[in-house]
């Protein structure tokens, strides 16, 4: 492939909601671009961005996916994102390589949850951005209605510099609003729009958007501001290099009109880019440390030792893993040896490539800004920072929220169970969004993700790709045991054998502590009535005998024992006696203490339309959450709540049917708490039942 200089490069990643058609956007600007011979189109499966087996067969992006396409002159990299809120982290985590962002909005849904969410993602890393308001060639689809929905949700900084010619399936063209001109579209879906007057219906409609995107592009610029109260209007020179700069400072999001399905405005939409989105070497820089641990930007150029930052990885069965980076320095060139700073590990580029969705080009070197790709690194994961001798800095990772679900997996055969770790790991390198673990109380092995459907769909892959067959299991619920009362009680274990018997006695006294305190052991003993060397063994008594529980099994938390009494033996006591003593003292101070279950409580946050609000905190409170917080950010409304883990192992679900799938939320652990009775007897009724079961199968 041609190498590009970092002045005619562009990095725009295409974000929205959930099915506003940004793979079908995407296939547009690469064939009317020419770098497809044909468009291609979700529902065939077929798109050069959607290539992963799981995402054809569902019909929606789950990745995010690089593709090229050359445009007068200039690469522009498209970074085809997900939209779902399940997948909506691998978004976040890919906009890090993106200079400008497109935001697609649904022409006839309008602002959407996670429409939102991608926004707040494009003003952390600061990119300048475009909205377009797509499908307008579908039924019941209305740019005014949609238009509105944009501004009550982002401002009139949302400004048109198109309009539509038609309306759903009569869309056949856009008014550009800066040159004044016409663009006709034919059913052919060459993307190419014929050059024309404005159609007079359209006209009065053209001159007030017109005079509109004048009066903002020249209210953040003097004399621009100027220009305009002394003359009336602007000419298109200073409209254009008015509206450029506005985009960069963030004053300005224009809106542009799009039809994927039938390939309209794509050909305005590559100009725009082209003219008006910033080069890699323009924007402000790109975070980095210090080798001495300071926050810093290093400003993208082309000069200077090679720096370059991995955003992504994917696995692939047969090529192994392929590592994304985006060149912040120098230049990289095929054959090119590497440090990498963050494993402080060589490596070397053998295969240097350009991304063209799953196929990779060859290329011979990259300059500052472009994106990349390289099969086969030894050591190399995502968020690593590769460089040249002489380069210090390190670029940080994006930082992803905790996985809101977790899944027990289990293999279904010893092959399985053999092979399964190492497929999940491979998994993991590609979904920095993904947790493997272990459980230490429950043993289970748990599979944490974003969702239910997250997790299913890396099942998927583990039988698909590496012929790892697993089940999933809702997760045992890691209830803990403690008290709520003190006790004082004798543990005294004596037993005469043949020779030597058995002696221990001691007194114990057990209290409550608070919450996340878990355990304290105390020595009270004066006088030797227990000598020094028996009390660990009393102490580890009393921790082994914990460990098992009470009441239904579960581990004993947050209570203190005070050993301050006893007696012994000179011959007949030993370690085993005193430990064997305090287990009987903590069954016996257990009776008197008024133990009880506690059960994890996991913060909640949900992100909803408005409209399911009440809903949704009658649905939380039926769950025995209590809200903590409640507030508006445009059309979304963002509940916080504390929630019984237990009450939400099916909330994915739960939560889909109740908003049609409108709604996202996060979980992470907050803090234990008491289980009311009702459900305490349900649960130690449940661990008697299978601890009875247990035994009848051994015998």
């Amino acid at each position: 492939m041609k190498v590009y200089e970092s002045k005619d490069i562009r990095n725009v990643g295409l974000v929205g909601h959930g099915d506003s058609g940004k793979t079908s956007l995407t296939a547009g600007l690469l064939f009317t671009a020419g770098a497809a011979n044909r468009l291609l189109r979700v529902d065939e499966g077929n798109t050069i961005t959607d290539f992963d087996e799981e995402e054809i067969a569902r019909k929606f992006s789950i990745s995010t996916a690089v593709a090229v396409a050359e445009w007068k002159k200039t690469k522009l990299n498209i970074l085809d994102t997900p939209g779902y809120n399940i997948f909506i982290n691998d978004t976040r985590a890919s906009l890090v390589a993106a200079d400008s962002a497109l935001v697609l909005v649904d022409g006839v849904a309008g602002v959407e949850v996670q429409t939102e969410k991608v926004w707040s993602f494009a003003d952390d890393f600061k990119l300048p951005r475009a909205v377009v308001i797509n499908k307008l060639d579908r039924e019941r689809a209305d740019f005014t209605r949609t238009l509105e929905s944009v501004q009550a949700a982002f401002g009139r900084a949302a400004v048109p510099v198109q309009l539509p010619i038609g309306a759903e399936r009569e869309f056949s063209g856009v008014v550009d609003l800066v040159r004044m001109k016409s663009y006709t579209y034919t059913a052919d879906g060459d993307g190419k729009g014929k050059e024309g007057e404005i159609p007079a219906e359209y006209a009065e409609a053209a001159k007030a958007a017109h005079e509109a995107l004048i009066e903002m592009v020249a209210e953040g610029n003097d004399a621009l501001l100027e220009e305009f109260f002394d003359k009336g209007t602007l000419a298109p020179e200073q409209i254009d290099a008015g509206l450029k700069q506005a985009i960069r400072e963030l004053r300005i999001y224009p809106v542009l009109c799009a039809g994927a399905l039938h390939n309209v405005g794509t050909d305005l939409i590559l100009n725009f880019i082209v003219e008006n989105m910033p080069a890699p070497t323009e924007r402000d820089g790109f975070a980095s440390v210090t080798a001495d641990g300071k926050e810093s930007t290093q400003k993208i150029a082309e000069s200077g030792p090679c720096s370059l930052f991995v955003f992504k990885t994917t696995a692939d069965p047969f090529a192994g893993r392929i590592t994304y980076f985006k060149v912040i320095t120098g230049i990289v060139k095929n054959d090119a040896a590497l440090q990498n700073l963050t494993r402080s590990a060589p490596e070397r580029f053998a295969h240097l490539s350009t991304p063209q969705g799953k196929t990779l080009q060859p290329a011979t070197e990259l300059h500052a800004g472009d994106i990349g790709a390289v099969a086969k690194l030894k050591d190399t994961l995502t968020g690593d920072t590769l460089a040249d001798k002489g380069h210090t800095a390190t670029y940080p990772p994006v930082k992803l929220p905790e996985p809101s679900i977790a899944f027990a997996i289990e293999a279904k055969s010893r092959n399985d169970e053999d092979r399964m770790g190492n497929a999940v790991h491979r998994i993991l390198e590609e979904d920095q969004s993904l947790r493997f673990y272990r459980d230490p109380q429950t043993r289970e092995f748990l599979l944490a993700g974003a969702g239910q459907q997250h997790v299913e769909i890396v099942v998927s892959r583990l039988k698909k790709r590496y012929s790892v067959d697993v089940t999933l299991k809702a997760p045992k619920i890691p209830y803990r045991e403690t008290i709520r009362g003190h006790a004082d009680v004798q543990g005294r274990h004596k037993k005469q054998t043949g020779g030597h018997g058995q002696f221990g006695d001691c007194w114990i006294k057990m209290d409550p502590l608070p919450r996340g305190a878990k355990f304290e052991f105390a020595n009270e003993i004066f006088g030797g009535s227990i000598p020094r060397n028996f009390i660990p063994a009393v102490e580890k008594g009393i921790i082994e005998t914990a460990e098992k529980g009470f009441l239904a099994g579960y581990p004993m938390v947050d209570f203190k024992v005070t050993v301050y009494d006893g007696s012994y033996h000179d011959v007949d006591s030993s370690e085993l006696a005193f430990k064997l003593a305090a287990r009987k003292a903590f069954k016996a101070a257990m009776l008197e203490a008024k133990p009880t279950l506690l059960e994890p409580i996991m913060n909640v946050e949900i992100q909803a339309p408005g409209e399911y609000s009440g809903d949704l905190m009658g649905d939380l409170n039926s769950r025995r959450g209590r809200i903590s917080g409640n507030e508006t950010k445009g059309t979304t409304t963002i509940i916080r709540a504390h929630v019984p883990m237990a009450e939400m192992l099916s909330y994915q679900s739960d939560l889909t049917a109740m908003t049609q799938g409108r709604a996202s939320f996060s979980m992470e652990f907050d803090h234990y708490d008491y289980v009311p009775q009702l459900q305490a007897d349900k649960i130690i009724a449940a661990a008697k039942a299978a601890k009875t079961g247990e035994e009848e199968e051994e015998e």
